[in-house]
This record gives structure tokens, C-alpha cells and sequence, in this order.
């Protein structure tokens, strides 16, 4: 009897530990920062799941993942580096769903706003002096974008010799926080959470490929993410992403 007992108590003891150590690992846009930190703090109250974040330009996550990285999951600010990952067989592709969708903006350091209309008649290269800061544009997602609203409007032969790229979108942000450049381009959602800079307006839709964040388990990954990724499109999160200012299920 006393025997039974302890092995049900080793057999507790066990199970307990191994639900205190489950965990996922996330792997996300650097512009999802703020809005999924606050999403999963719920998710790991509801469910003692912890999850663990990697944010980054999503060029540089999927990489990572390409490289071995240990992730579960992948939510990537452009359609590109997902297909990418799919393409060589990395993600689960019966979980692929588009979650999300954002707007590019431009912006300027705090106090140093200027007039611009965003058509091809306006000279962009005198509305402002010194460096545009986006994301690298070539390889991050809001500088792709970026270039392909600047090429659309007829700026980029203009401002291709003043634009600065960096590792990611926050990068940038950063940059014109501190009036190191004087213009930038990041998502609208990353310039709603700065207090020092100001938002100039949003690039035509027209002028760029729609921003859209799709999300996918990696392959051969945990049992439980199943479970996360309904969590990511339950009311409670749709309703965090949206007062971040995404848009919710966006259209193909």
C-alpha cells in the first residue's frame, strides 16, 4: 500500500513538473513587439503555457529557423520569408493562416513634422533635409515595402542615396526618435506607440503590396501549439492587436 502511494506520488510529482516547464517559443515581426508581449501575458495566465519571444526583422527569424533555431512558431510582417520557410519545408502548412494587417506610414522626429502629399507631382527630396531611416531594403519586410511606395511615387531616385537601412523596424523608429534621421517609414501600429515622433500620413495602399502578417507553426514542432495559434485568433487577441492599431483577418 505504502509502495502504490509512492509511486502515485512520484507519478504526481512528475506530471506537475513537466506542465510547469511546458512552454512554446515564438518567433516574431519586430513590429509585433508591444501587442503579442500583452497577448501571450494572457494567453500564459489562461493556460500556464509559457512562451518564450524572439523578435526580430522576420528575414532575420526565418534564418534562424532555416539554421536550426528552436522555435514553434513564426509570424512573419510579409508574405515572403513565410513562403520562404514553406517552400524548403520548414513550417506546418496546414497551419498558415494570414492574421494580421498594418499600414505604412511616414514620420518624423517630434516637432520637426513637414508637409508632404503623397502623389508623384510633390518633390519629396525638399520637404525635408538629411536621412530617411527605414528597414534594410532589401531583406526586411518594411523596408521592401518602403521602397516599393518610394519606386511607385517616383521618390526612391530622388532619396535612394539619403535612405538608411536597419535591422529591423524599431531600428528605424529609433533612429528618427532621436532626430538621427529626419524622415522614416515604419508601420503606422509602431509609430501610434512612439511619444516622440510625429505621424505624417499613410502611403496610398495602391503603392505597395498589402502588408499582411501570416502565422505557421514550424514543422515537426510541439503538440501544443495548436491550441496558441486559436488563442492568437480568439476575440480576447483580436481584440489586443487592435487596439495596437492592426487589422484583423486581412483580405487577399
Amino acid at each position: 500500500m505504502i509502495k502504490k502511494r509512492y509511486v502515485f506520488v512520484i507519478a504526481f510529482l512528475v506530471a506537475a513538473y513537466a506542465h510547469a516547464e511546458e512552454k512554446l517559443t515564438v518567433f516574431a515581426a519586430a513590429s509585433l513587439t508591444n501587442a503579442l508581449t500583452e497577448v501571450d501575458a494572457q494567453y500564459e495566465k489562461a493556460t500556464g503555457i509559457k512562451v518564450v519571444h524572439s523578435f526580430a526583422a522576420s528575414s532575420a527569424l526565418a534564418k534562424q529557423i532555416e539554421n536550426g533555431a528552436p522555435a514553434d512558431i513564426f509570424i512573419s510582417a510579409d508574405l515572403k520569408w513565410m513562403d520562404y520557410l514553406q517552400d524548403k519545408s520548414l513550417i506546418n502548412k496546414a497551419t498558415r493562416r494570414d492574421l494580421l494587417g498594418n499600414a505604412l506610414v511616414l514620420i518624423a522626429p517630434k516637432g520637426k513634422a513637414f508637409a508632404v502629399k503623397f502623389d508623384k507631382s510633390f518633390d519629396i527630396s525638399k520637404a525635408f533635409d538629411g536621412r530617411l531611416c527605414t528597414g534594410d531594403t532589401e531583406s526586411v519586410p518594411v523596408g521592401i515595402y518602403a521602397k516599393e511606395a518610394l519606386t511607385n511615387l517616383g521618390w526612391w531616385k530622388d532619396l535612394k542615396s539619403r535612405v538608411v537601412g536597419t535591422q529591423d523596424v524599431r531600428g528605424a523608429l529609433a533612429f528618427v526618435e532621436r532626430g538621427e534621421c529626419l524622415a522614416g517609414i515604419v508601420y503606422e501600429t509602431d509609430a501610434k506607440i512612439s511619444t516622440k515622433v510625429d505621424l505624417l500620413g499613410a502611403f496610398p495602399e495602391v503603392s505597395h503590396s498589402q502588408v499582411v502578417y501570416p502565422v505557421a507553426a514550424i514543422a515537426n514542432t510541439k503538440d501544443n501549439v495548436k491550441g496558441y495559434l486559436n488563442y492568437l485568433q480568439s476575440q480576447d487577441s483580436l481584440n489586443v492587436f487592435k487596439k495596437y492599431g492592426f487589422t484583423i483577418n486581412p483580405k487577399q
